[in-house]
């Protein structure tokens, strides 16, 4: 090669996007996108759901079924469009790699961590079993999971989620990709393990960009996780490419009206004082919570053994009042919402509802009028409904079974008054869900909660899988329902933004254990306990402030024409 075709290649950029258009039928997903990607950079792809940005990373492996792509994805110079199926598998993995945004859907659960990290290197680089397993425990390592010589022979479903993520990475790494496409890997995570993915990310790129140039294009909707991580963004509107630049540029001085509406998304604090008389919704006093997990060995000869997932917990909740409890995966505290809510059988202490004990044996009427006063909103509004029923079944399945006085005329007319109050039209009832976007079934799913007018709504992660805008507007419409009904919430999040614009008051769990609670302004400002300032140390890294400062210390990135 002669000297000025070396010059030449260094200045091409890794990845170049050229009027491509991604169309499924006549909806087009990705309409004229120009993006170019560096050697050695951190790009992130930002966006609401339907945007398009999944979509993009997708069609740069020609992963997308049953759409039509048109324009150039040039690889290093080579079109990736034009390429047979049979030439993208030789790509896949092993020039360009992908970690996805669940890892547990993504992993085989019937085959080991080293089994599936093997079949790259086998793949790839036609690497012996033996070699393969040392790659896999050093790829491990690497990632910083724990024990890589026992874990290389775990399951997907015997990690904890920041494992099976780092696990994820392991085997995007594998075979030394020049370009990792990383789809929303920290979506799931709690604030502190997202940290420490973030981190790993930018170490492991580092690394690899000095001996390769390897890139990553980052999709995300996570802004505080693109000013932490990305040296440039590309924002995506409906498929469009609106606006691209540095991170410091764009999040100082936003250009697109969309871009600068994405950055005004950050929960604002707007809840209504607690009255002073205010009556007791829920009293918990002394729960626990023992499972009984089988034991390995000879121990198993002994029976099994009890493990406590919540330790003595005391609580109080007044109408009108929301208590937050944050803490990480395995802290305890879905298992004291499920406890509250009557469906751990295994509790122990007493549960006041409204003054009536949970515990009490009541008849089938007394039963369901105490229930009545409490509902839920589940995490993923994709899994939480139905997806055989239409809307009008859903929400009228709680008034036919609490409000058996109810006609059919009665009913609907409810529903109809339900879906206003969430801000939905009053058709939708005829709809079913998979033709809505997630915020529309979070909706949803809050307006089948208030359907049997309830007291206390316990509200599980009910924003954690929604875009940052549409966050917004959730909470929005959860604090304006609030001050309207006097409705009482038990909000679990990891979500420290969150918590703080929701709370009155604030519970810390930790190992099952409450380990800090009070005034929630007072607790996120002035913590106590070692572990709360830990999750506020970690929230602050992926802030706005602590970015800016990471900023400044990042080499200058020249962005690439796109």
């Amino acid at each position: 090669m002669k000297p000025q075709d070396m010059t030449s290649d260094a200045a091409r950029p890794l990845l170049s996007i050229e009027n491509f258009s991604v169309c499924f039928g006549d909806k087009v997903a990705v309409d004229n996108l120009n993006l170019a990607i560096g050697r050695g950079e951190r790009v992130a792809l930002v966006g609401e759901s339907g945007s398009g940005k999944s979509v993009t990373a997708l069609s740069v492996l020609r992963l997308v079924e049953h759409a039509t792509l048109s324009g150039r994805l040039l690889l290093d110079g080579e079109d990736l469009v034009q390429k047979t199926e049979q030439q993208m598998r030789g790509i896949r993995g092993a020039d360009v790699a992908m970690v996805f945004q669940e890892p547990m859907t993504a992993l085989n659960p019937l085959y080991t961590i080293g089994q599936q990290i093997a079949e790259s290197l086998r793949l790839h680089e036609g690497m012996r079993p033996n070699a393969a397993r040392e790659r896999g425990i050093e790829l491990l390592r690497r990632t910083g999971i724990p024990e890589p010589e026992r874990r290389i022979d775990s399951f997907p479903h015997q990690l904890s989620g920041g494992q099976r993520q780092r696990a994820m990475i392991a085997m995007a790494l594998a075979c030394r990709p020049r370009l990792l496409l990383a789809d929303e890997p920290t979506t799931a995570l709690d604030v502190t393990v997202r940290q420490q993915i973030v981190d790993l990310l930018i170490e492991l790129q580092e690394q690899e960009a000095a001996k390769r140039g390897m890139a990553v294009l980052l999709i995300t909707h996570d802004l505080n996780l693109v000013r932490r991580f990305a040296q440039r963004v590309a924002v995506m509107e409906k498929g469009v490419l609106v606006e691209t630049n540095t991170t410091n540029a764009l999040f100082s001085n936003p250009q697109h009206p969309y871009t600068q509406r994405l950055l005004d998304s950050d929960p604002q604090r707007a809840i209504d004082p607690v009255e002073d008389d205010a009556r007791e919704i829920l009293d918990v006093r002394g729960v626990a919570v023992d499972y009984s997990v089988g034991v390995k060995g000879w121990r198993s000869l002994f029976g099994r053994s009890t493990f406590r997932a919540v330790h003595d917990v005391d609580l109080t909740l007044r109408r009108g009042e929301t208590i937050g409890i944050v803490g990480e995966s395995g802290s305890g505290k879905s298992t004291l919402a499920s406890t509250v809510l009557g469906l751990q059988r295994a509790a122990q202490g007493e549960i006041h509802i409204d003054g009536i004990p949970l515990a009490t044996p009541k008849t089938g009427a007394s039963r369901r009028a105490l229930y009545a006063k409490m509902q839920v909103v589940f995490q993923d509004p994709f899994a939480s409904l139905s997806p055989r029923m239409t809307i009008e079944q859903i929400i009228g399945e709680g008034l036919r079974v609490h409000r058996p006085q109810y006609d059919g005329n009665a009913r609907r007319g409810r529903i109809a008054s339900l879906l206003e109050e969430v801000g939905l039209p009053a058709e939708s009832m005829l709809r079913y869900p998979h033709e809505f976007s997630g915020g529309q079934r979070q909706r949803i799913a809050i307006a089948r909660a208030l359907a049997v007018e309830p007291e206390l709504i316990v509200l599980d992660e009910p924003t954690s899988a929604l875009d940052v805008s549409i966050q917004k507007q959730v909470l929005t419409l959860l604090t304006g329902l609030q001050k309207k009904y006097q409705l009482s919430y038990l909000f679990i999040t990891h979500d420290l933004a969150v918590m703080r614009a929701m709370a009155h008051r604030v519970i810390v769990m930790k190992a099952g254990r409450v380990v800090e609670s009070g005034e929630t302004l007072d607790v996120l400002d002035a913590p106590t306990h070692p572990y709360t300032r830990s999750l506020l140390a970690s929230s602050m890294m992926m802030s706005e402030r602590a970015a800016i400062a990471a900023l400044a210390s990042m080499p200058t990135s020249v962005p690439v024409s796109s």
